[in-house]
């Protein structure tokens, strides 16, 4: 097909693999005329040249800030394609109201952070890590751990009915365990068409077995889990953590994991890398993973294959399928 579209691809050159098959590419260069980022650090005026004349850009992790100043000088630009998920840091509050769309592709990062939470569960619910320390350590076989629990036999707490919380929801069914979720915005229909039962915050720690944290970091939500709550869990219970570090009092949570009497499986955290000498790297009742709950590579891929398919539907005057409204970002991370 004959091409007078341009787009500007602004995903730094060590990502492209990552995030775009050779297919996924191809698809792009047969609908637009394609404007390549070659730089890892681009500046300004890079950044500028390719934006010339381009209706639609295409970022990702790394990508700068588009600033005011650039979107000035970028007067035919309609569309960003984010191929991750957060796009706070990426523009700037004038975004909306010069008529510009944005699309990302969360909804492929959440896939693979609710199936992370799900493994989050079964490990703590087994204690499978215990017993894979106990061997390594060259402990007996059956090391005297206590046994683990059956998902089906606990009640599931979800903070948040989220894109990715209710992914977790929708992979948690065929456990069979009961879910209740804490959710201002959701709705009693909402909630039954879910199978869960909405309850309070206060409520949801004080009577889950396990608590699995999927709330935006907003100023409202900032350290919206406190010592209070830690307090009210139950002997034995679980706490995740797949969302932001600063929705969590951290002091209160490893204060009260200090006590051994709750477990906690932890992806995010208050500075990262953790810092070598922070208490929950010695804390043998927790398991600590490096921020990686969507870092799979089918992930990255669909990430990829997502907005190229949204540019496609651009070009051709088609719906988008993954536009976030000025009302949807107040409430996104």
């Amino acid at each position: 097909m004959s091409v007078s579209k341009k787009v500007a691809l602004l995903v730094i050159p060590s990502l492209r693999p990552q995030i775009f098959t050779a297919g996924a590419l191809q698809q792009l260069y047969a609908v637009a005329d394609v404007a390549t980022l070659q730089s890892e650090n681009p500046q300004e005026q890079e950044l500028l040249e390719l934006l010339e004349g381009a209706v639609a850009c295409i970022t990702g992790w790394s990508t700068p800030t588009l600033t005011d100043t650039m979107l000035d000088q970028c007067p035919h630009l309609r569309l960003v394609a984010h191929t991750a998920g957060t796009i706070h840091h990426l523009i700037p509050d004038s975004f909306f109201e010069r008529g510009l769309r944005i699309t990302h592709s969360n909804s492929a990062l959440a896939e693979g952070v609710a199936e992370f939470t799900v493994l989050q569960a079964l490990l703590c619910s087994t204690r499978l890590h215990e017993f894979d320390r106990a061997i390594h350590a060259a402990h007996p076989q059956w090391h005297p751990i206590p046994p683990g629990r059956l998902l089906s036999a606990q009640v599931f707490g979800i903070v948040s009915a989220s894109t990715i919380g209710r992914e977790v929801i929708k992979r948690l069914r065929p456990f069979g365990c009961r879910i209740q979720v804490y959710d201002p915005f959701l709705s009693d229909t909402a909630a039954q068409e879910l199978g869960v039962s909405k309850v309070d915050l206060e409520t949801l720690f004080a009577t889950s077995d396990i608590v699995s944290l999927h709330t935006p970091l907003l100023p409202t939500t900032r350290g919206m889990i406190k010592a209070t709550h830690f307090a009210r869990m139950r002997d034995g219970a679980i706490f995740l953590n797949t969302a932001r570090a600063g929705l969590v009092e951290e002091e209160a949570l490893i204060a009260e994991l200090k006590k051994g009497r709750i477990y906690a499986a932890l992806d995010v955290y208050h500075q990262e890398p953790l810092p070598l000498e922070s208490p929950l790297r010695n804390l043998p009742n927790v398991v600590l993973s490096p921020h990686i709950a969507a870092l799979t590579r089918d992930t990255l891929f669909k990430q990829g294959q997502m907005m190229v398919d949204e540019v496609q539907r651009f070009l051709q005057g088609e719906n988008l399928c993954y536009e976030i409204s000025p009302s949807q970002l107040a409430t996104m991370a």
